[in-house]
């Protein structure tokens, strides 16, 4: 707007119109004054109120000083710019101030144009038009380049908003996968809608406890990095398994791993799923020891029955189990020979129709007295077989499992970090 001032400073100035020429020359001075003092000081609001209400007044100044709108080729229509102005860099609110002062300065005009144009100076024909055509033009420009700085800034800040939206999407994804790791989905979904005690009791759920055999005197032997590093390979595939066979893990204690079948969200076939998974986790530990030099094993225990489920801790939270079913199960774990599986009478009662197992007798488990406990083996190739085999079966079965019950350190003697009481 101040370097188009030149024109009619020029033109009105060439004209003899001094007064009307010096009106656009003081524009021109104190818009250069106002930009120098916000480049020095940088009081945006002192500068925006100047600019505004020189915009506002002066062409409607200039148009009184040439005769009214005819003669002076509506100038005044530059003083729209200072409604526009202050609706862009102020607000919508506080622009309503500013375009009536432009609507009442518009209806001054036109009742005191009759008594300005009968004074009005000659001014040709030919340069009212042109300034009609500059007039029009220097409006539509400066608005145009107004709405440009609006719509460029609007298209900065979407952008900025959907990068920040992109970038928030990606971290509630990171969250979501966190609390996926450590809480099941229902249970997740549960606790961001309620963040009340969340516990449940499930009367028909399976437990397994995993536990591998020989570990820490072959964790005393690699490093801390091997260490971690064999563990997470071992947990990892069974974290897999758990996974394609729907079961839920629990969490892991040192060595030791904790799944449950039916759970939180309940399934006829729960004990199955276990019962396969028990199966498939043994092989796994032996391919991912095969690198260390030693040879693995697991054992595992399982037991069927009720249990209380819940989520405990508010921070670094945890999603457990409790119940006789838990402690049954870490104490068939314990009390189970290398390599094996060994489940209760009612994990029996549940798998023997399709599942080949064999009993291992009367065991004394610790804070549980005897117990009748039984071997799980695999699943049937055939029409399932009672658990009372023929005598010579029977024999041959529990001299080898009173062969390696001698050569098993008793449960006693080892410290069992996952005594559970429920």
């Amino acid at each position: 707007m101040a370097s188009l001032a030149f024109v009619w400073v020029a033109t009105y100035a060439a004209l003899g119109l001094w007064v009307s020429a010096a009106i656009p020359f003081a524009y021109q001075v104190a818009s250069a004054v106002s930009i120098y003092t916000f480049a020095r000081t940088r009081r945006y609001r002192l500068f925006r109120r100047s600019q505004l209400w020189m915009s506002l007044l002066l062409p409607f100044a200039l148009q009184w000083s040439l005769g009214g709108f005819m003669t002076s080729s509506a100038v005044s229509l530059w003083a729209v710019t200072s409604p526009f102005g202050a609706l862009l860099f102020v607000g919508a609110r506080q622009s309503v101030p500013w375009f009536a002062a432009f609507v009442g300065l518009v209806v001054v005009s036109g009742v005191i144009d009759p008594t300005l144009a009968s004074g009005a100076p000659h001014i040709p024909r030919g340069v009212v038009v042109a300034f009609f055509a500059l007039t029009i033009l220097g409006v539509a420009t400066t608005t145009y380049a107004l709405l440009q700085y609006f719509v460029r800034a609007r298209e900065r800040a979407l952008a900025d908003l959907a990068r920040e939206h992109r970038a928030l999407e990606r971290e509630q994804v990171k969250s979501e996968r966190l609390l996926l790791n450590v809480l099941p989905e229902p249970v997740a979904a549960r606790l961001k809608e309620d963040e009340g005690i969340i516990a449940e009791a499930s009367p028909d759920v399976t437990v397994l406890f995993a536990d591998i055999v020989g570990f820490t005197p072959l964790s005393e032997r690699l490093s801390a990095a091997e260490v971690v590093a064999l563990l997470d390979r071992v947990f990892a595939c069974w974290d897999a398994l758990a996974a394609s066979h729907g079961v839920e893990k629990i969490k892991t204690i040192g060595d030791a791993y904790m799944a449950a079948g039916g759970i939180p969200l309940p399934r006829a076939d729960h004990a199955e799923a276990i019962a396969d998974l028990a199966l498939a986790m043994r092989p796994e530990v032996a391919r991912c020891a095969a690198g260390t030099g030693s040879a693995l094993e697991v054992r595992i225990g399982i037991d069927t029955g009720p249990v209380v489920a819940g989520v405990i801790g508010r921070a670094k939270f945890i999603y457990d189990l409790w119940g006789d079913t838990v402690n049954t199960a870490s104490r068939m774990e314990s009390h189970a020979l290398p390599g094996t599986i060994q489940v209760t009478q009612r994990a029996y009662e549940r798998l023997r129709e399709r599942y080949e197992l064999r009993p291992r007798g009367t065991i004394e488990v610790k804070g549980k007295g005897p117990m009748t406990t039984y071997l799980l083996l695999g699943p049937c190739d055939g029409p399932a077989r009672p658990a009372s085999r023929d005598l010579r079966d029977r024999a041959a079965q529990s001299h080898v499992i009173a062969t390696a019950d001698a050569r098993q350190t008793p449960a006693s003697q080892k410290t069992d970090n996952r005594d559970r009481r429920g």
